[in-house]
């Protein structure tokens, strides 16, 4: 028996120095694959649901979606119809009609591993399609000989004029934030810049279908939108490992300066 336990103890000796004799590695290396989801997000403005409730004037709806390209870079549409009646000093009209929008975001946001959080830099092409109703006006005129407390009342000219368009592009900065899994709140503001404007001939277009209100002397506008989304993940890819420069004695340092 004591000759059993004598080897026995050898052996564990020898295990032990031979475990001991292997390096330590100080700085084991990540064996765990990282991945980027990729797909498709679709959703809704809510504003345009809030606002059509809110008011009787209105009425609006838009499908908002983007899909990612690559790991930053995202394909992006909006797809609206809205309705709305304004009154203006001296007359009441009433626009109606469609747009789509297309174009790209940038995400500038650095997400730590598994958040996908966007804040986003972007550019459209908007195309809208719309009628306009003149539904009363008013002649406005120094001499109220025929009306001393308010401007005569105008009757030509009232009336549905269909087939005019807009295009236009904008800027975007917005943000998409994940609530709970794949399912997304965002917010948006955009500034466009009309570049065609197809109006009738003896009246102006002051509010277009996506673009929102015309100013006299000024082709600029501005509107904006709150989403709220669902992600489809569609497929994975390898997630893009970030530069690291080590120094002689192993630490992390910033990247060196480029050299003329």
């Amino acid at each position: 028996m004591l000759k059993y336990i004598i080897s026995i103890s050898f052996i564990l000796i020898s295990l032990i120095g031979w475990s001991q004799s292997k390096p330590i590695d100080l700085q084991p290396k990540d064996t765990i694959q990282k991945t980027d989801r990729y797909g498709l997000r679709v959703g809704i403005d809510l504003s345009k649901i809030i606002l059509s409730t809110l008011d009787d004037d209105y009425t609006g709806i838009e499908l908002v979606g983007d899909f990612r390209i690559k790991p930053n870079l995202y394909l992006a549409a909006e797809l609206g119809n809205e309705k709305k009646t304004n009154q203006e000093d001296l007359y009441n009209f009433t626009t109606s009609g469609s747009y789509l929008k297309l174009g790209v975001d940038y995400n500038t946001y650095e997400n730590w591993f598994g958040m996908n959080n966007i804040i986003h830099l972007g550019g459209r092409y908007a195309y809208s399609t719309f009628s306009q109703t003149l539904n009363n006006y008013q002649i406005f005129s120094s001499n109220r000989y025929f009306s001393e407390d308010d401007f005569v009342m105008g009757s030509e000219n009232i009336g549905e004029y269909s087939s005019l368009n807009a295009s236009w592009i904008e800027a975007v900065l917005g943000l998409k934030v994940e609530l709970f899994s794949n399912i997304y709140l965002g917010a948006s503001v955009r500034l466009g810049l009309l570049v065609s404007n197809k109006e009738p001939d003896n009246f102006q277009n002051l509010w277009i279908p996506g673009f929102n209100k015309v100013t006299d002397n000024s082709r600029f506008g501005s509107n904006f939108n709150y989403s709220i989304t669902y992600f489809i993940p569609l497929y994975k890819k390898k997630k893009q490992a970030r530069k690291k420069y080590v120094d002689e004695s192993g630490r992390q340092e910033p990247p060196p300066p480029p050299k003329n």
